[in-house]
């Protein structure tokens, strides 16, 4: 027994069950074991390696693990956890308290998952009691549609779905459209140098995006680190020849573990923008084709994205131009705090 114990009166009777805090990178690796189950058993087909939560974990934002995170587990072994976190939304000035759970399927319906939603919102609300009272504030939760026992819960608990997110993929690299560039932009190989640029580029363009709250220092490092996403030789980046500066941009990744785990082959044209002065002149059309291209050339056999089904810049139209479908929708579920 150790003083990072946690009591929580309501917690279901099951022989060896104990709640406790987050004791360090020696709980990651079980903590992914956790993430994997539960991922594998809701049929959400995304990868979180050991070496992504590492990564993670020393670059949190907003959150401090030691005080922000529970953790459950039998006989030493984590069955589950939950993390919480916050940021500000920049258009309205809302306070968004966003966390995230899972549980081992073998121990859902037991009470387990309740009583740790029950504790992470305790926690937000401690949080949420030093920010200032004149701002809405809300609990918030990213579901795929295939994860129904949480979103049960969630409902039960008095969440309500409020945003939609569309998951998009092209079945097929052959027969890419050939959209140009329009005059005025060339494409530059990226160099260290220009990482910076690039990161603020994307982030004034973002400023219009529904939810827009602004990265910190801490986010930026993290994405420098991030082996999976941070693939610069893939990226297609415009630059405004007159003013030297990055007009639009797709950050291309190939996610090697996943398409192994998946028996794929699937390239991500994702995050995707282009500033205000370049809008509405075929920039991302031309960008995202040249991406598809350098996919295919990567040996990729399809490409995924993901896109608000409310871009009010008509994104989801722009990808469909560009041949992709809608597969899958995922969720946003708020509550107030």
């Amino acid at each position: 027994m150790t003083d990072d114990l946690i009591t929580l009166l309501n917690a279901p009777s099951i022989s060896n069950l104990r709640f406790r805090h987050y004791r360090g990178e020696g709980d990651l690796p079980k903590m992914v074991i956790a993430l994997e189950s539960s991922y594998d058993t809701d049929k959400v087909e995304q990868v979180y390696t050991l070496e992504e939560m590492k990564t993670s974990y020393a670059h949190l934002s907003n959150c401090d693990p030691y005080k922000d995170l529970i953790i459950a587990e039998i006989d030493g072994e984590v069955i589950g956890y939950s993390r919480g976190a916050w940021s500000m939304d920049e258009n309205n000035g809302e306070y968004i308290y966003y966390f995230g759970g899972f549980l081992v399927p073998k121990w859902r319906r037991k009470g387990i998952g309740s009583v740790m939603l029950g504790w992470i919102e305790n926690r937000i609300r401690e949080i949420a009691s030093s920010h200032p009272t004149d701002h809405d504030k809300f609990f918030q939760v990213f579901l795929s549609d295939t994860e129904t026992a949480r979103a049960a819960m969630l409902v039960k608990a008095g969440y309500s779905p409020i945003r939609y997110f569309h998951e998009m993929v092209r079945t097929s690299l052959e027969d890419i459209p050939a959209f140009a560039l329009p005059d005025g932009l060339e494409l530059r190989a990226v160099l260290p140098e220009h990482y910076r640029l690039i990161w603020d580029a994307a982030e004034e363009a973002n400023m219009d995006h529904w939810g827009f709250s602004k990265s910190t220092e801490e986010d930026y490092q993290w994405w420098l680190s991030d082996k999976t996403y941070f693939r610069p030789h893939l990226w297609q980046v415009a630059w405004d020849v007159e003013k030297d500066q990055v007009a639009g941009q797709v950050r291309t990744f190939i996610n090697d573990v996943e398409n192994e785990k998946y028996s794929r082959k699937r390239g991500y044209t994702e995050f995707i923008s282009v500033r205000r002065p370049w809008r509405k002149r075929g920039v991302a059309r031309a960008l995202i084709a040249r991406s598809l291209q350098v996919q295919k050339e990567q040996g990729m056999i399809e490409s995924g994205l993901g896109v608000d089904s409310e871009n009010l810049s008509g994104a989801t139209r722009i990808y469909e131009d560009c041949g992709f479908v809608v597969v899958k929708r995922n969720t946003i579920y708020r509550k107030p705090v």
